[in-house]
């Protein structure tokens, strides 16, 4: 059941309270006036949610900075493990080196005939034998951040 409001703001029944507790007229234009802007906030937000092409937008454009983040991460961590790589290899590269008594010392055959021309050219080169080793470590390196940023583990 539901009450009567009659012109001067009050209710019918047992109770006579003015409508919203104003106290005056200047009073309930404030409060219509707030009211008027709670109503306007709302239908802002209910627009805003019905606006299903803006939010896919703004989603897209959000997604778009995150994968670009994780882009930039993953060089990082990439260009990491192919520097440590490179660095480790050329540790390898000299300790080898080292134990090697000089190119003369090198047998020019072995056995299977192929051996022999491998070691001959790397001796001859080093610098290209660290720069191709380094190349496989950045390779190998990120391939395994690759695999285990989507989860292959």
């Amino acid at each position: 059941m539901t009450d009567a409001t009659g012109r001067d703001g009050t209710r019918s029944g047992s109770t006579a309270q003015p409508v919203g507790g104003a106290k005056g007229p200047d009073e309930l234009r404030q409060q219509i006036e707030r009211t008027r802007g709670e109503l306007g906030d709302t239908v802002e937000e209910l627009a805003g949610k019905a606006d299903v092409k803006g939010r896919a937008k703004a989603r897209a454009a959000d997604l778009r900075d995150k994968a670009g983040a994780m882009t930039v991460q993953l060089r990082s961590s990439a260009a990491h493990a192919g520097h440590a790589v490179q660095d480790k290899a050329g540790r390898a590269g000299h300790a080898a080196q080292d134990k090697v008594p000089g190119r003369d010392g090198v047998r020019r055959h072995t056995s299977s005939g192929r051996v022999g021309g491998a070691v001959r050219a790397g001796l001859g080169h080093p610098r290209a034998v660290l720069v191709a080793g380094a190349v496989a470590g950045v390779v190998l390196g990120a391939s395994l951040v690759r695999r285990r940023h989507h989860g292959h583990w």
